[in-house]
């Protein structure tokens, strides 16, 4: 039979389903809208529907490194107890592996055939929203490459291998040593989840950033009163001590606690057997940006037993 695109609207509105499921709910049941829900809900689609506008800012960064490529994921869910989930650390883990594929394409990624379910990425994820019971989203994915050298990696909080609260990748590129350098590259990673910095170097930072900062030593140096071309001397000073703080290359090494990274660096290159270069890194903190919704659970108490 003929289902209308009105139908389809319709049972879209009541359940939150995507307009594909929908119509093929409708297909299914003879056109039928209220047989359709059911229908929906029996195959645990309506039901993850009603969760998609929870918060989901929990989950796990997955990794996974094939020679001098390495991807990086991140998938969300609303608690941190689905993060020792099996299904989902599975999910988790075959997505990093598949980003390799999609090149850290979302969209493809999610597009992609999860392996031995018949299912895409995303439809595996909404599988899963109805067996646990939690909102879970794919939210981001990256790959790093380099022509030659080493890929380092390193997972912060690791609950299984590969998967934890806090991934890094960093790529090295040099004709040395591939063990070393992704030792090397391991030890970077390790530094870039500590210190979290804004770029690699300060060719990288937004401008508007230091600009910010720059206005900001300058007002601060008025208020003591000196000279303007002391003033200016003061505020390249701060500024020169922000990169140290904020860029990759200028921090100090927080393996040596004496170098800076790029000296380290330097230093390593006579044991890799060759000049090293940073490629660049990528960092993922789980939930980073996420604005968590903060209950009063009080309220929600008093608001279910009709009191509030």
């Amino acid at each position: 039979m003929s289902i209308s695109a009105a139908d389809v609207k319709q049972l879209r509105e009541m359940t939150g389903v995507g307009m594909m499921d929908c119509k093929k709910a409708l297909t299914e049941t003879n056109g039928d809208i209220e047989a359709a829900v059911d229908w929906l809900r029996s195959k645990g689609l309506a039901k993850a529907a009603k969760k998609a506008d929870r918060v989901a800012a929990e989950g796990l960064v997955g990794i996974a490194v094939e020679g001098n490529r390495a991807a990086i994921v991140e998938i969300n869910s609303e608690t941190d107890f689905v993060a020792r989930n099996e299904q989902f650390q599975g999910i988790v883990r075959n997505s990093a592996k598949l980003a390799l594929e999609a090149n850290g394409d979302v969209e493809a990624l999610g597009a992609a055939q999860f392996p031995g379910t018949g299912r895409t990425v995303s439809q595996e994820l909404t599988e899963a929203i109805a067996k646990i019971g939690e909102n879970m989203t794919l939210r981001r994915a990256a790959v790093m490459e380099v022509a030659q050298g080493a890929i380092g990696s390193y997972v912060h909080s690791s609950i299984s291998e590969g998967l934890g609260r806090i991934g890094v990748l960093v790529g090295l590129e040099s004709a040395g040593d591939q063990t070393k350098l992704a030792a090397l590259g391991r030890q970077i990673a390790m530094h870039v989840a500590a210190t979290k910095p804004l770029s690699l170097s300060s060719a990288d930072l937004d401008p508007e950033a230091v600009e910010r900062e720059r206005a900001v030593f300058s007002e601060q140096a008025r208020q003591s009163g000196k000279p303007d071309n002391i003033i200016e001397k003061m505020v390249e000073g701060r500024i020169r001590k922000y990169y140290e703080e904020v860029t990759l290359l200028a921090q100090t090494f927080v393996i040596d606690g004496e170098n800076t990274v790029e000296q380290a660096v330097k230093n390593a290159e006579a044991d890799v057997g060759a000049p090293i270069k940073v490629a660049g890194y990528v960092l993922f903190a789980l939930g980073e940006g996420i604005e968590k919704q903060e209950s009063d659970f009080a309220a929600e108490v008093a608001a279910a037993a009709g009191t509030a």
